[in-house]
């Protein structure tokens, strides 16, 4: 692939937040949906959607408008590309997004999933992964449950933008 990732840095996190995200970044792509999904179905009235206050969906009329439109196969590319960081239209949409607003993106598909979303196969059984996942998401706390959630949804989507330099990197102090 030679998409430039969305490699965010990770909020603050501690070693055992920061092994259910490198669990998670262990997934095959279609695991990694299955689990944001039931981690929305299980758990999506307490992370609705993280800072309902710092979201706005006008932000994001593509994926939170157009992608409605489309076919299940579509839709479901869609999820793949954005998980995968492809640089196409709607990951870079996704990737231009702030972490709240990613998040949103989720909640709102995942709420629209078997209606206006592509739903999840009827017969779909997660793996010992997933439900390793779903069980270790729970156990934490609400403040280390959002720090994973906002982790996660970073580092998913195209972006080129590039993070800033650091002085410790540059060598060089700031001039005003």
């Amino acid at each position: 692939m030679n998409s430039s990732p969305n490699t965010n840095q990770p909020q603050a996190l501690s070693d055992e937040t920061q092994k259910v995200v490198q669990a998670f970044d262990g997934l095959e792509t279609d695991a990694k949906l299955a689990w944001f999904y039931l981690v929305y179905k299980k758990m999506g009235s307490s992370i609705t959607p993280a800072a309902p206050a710092a979201t706005d969906p006008e932000l994001a009329p593509m994926l939170l408008g157009d992608y409605y439109k489309l076919s299940d196969n579509e839709q479901l590319a869609i999820m793949r590309q954005i998980v995968n960081r492809e640089d196409t239209e709607y990951s870079r949409a996704y990737g231009a997004l702030k972490e709240n607003n990613q998040l949103m993106v989720w909640y709102a598909w995942a709420q629209a999933m078997g209606d206006t979303v592509v739903g999840m196969p009827s017969d779909y059984q997660p793996t010992e992964a997933v439900n390793n996942l779903l069980s270790q998401i729970e156990a934490l706390d609400f403040d280390d449950q959002i720090s994973i959630f906002r982790t996660i949804a970073s580092q998913m989507g195209y972006t080129d933008v590039k993070p800033i330099e650091t002085q410790a990197q540059t060598g060089k102090t700031s001039s005003l």
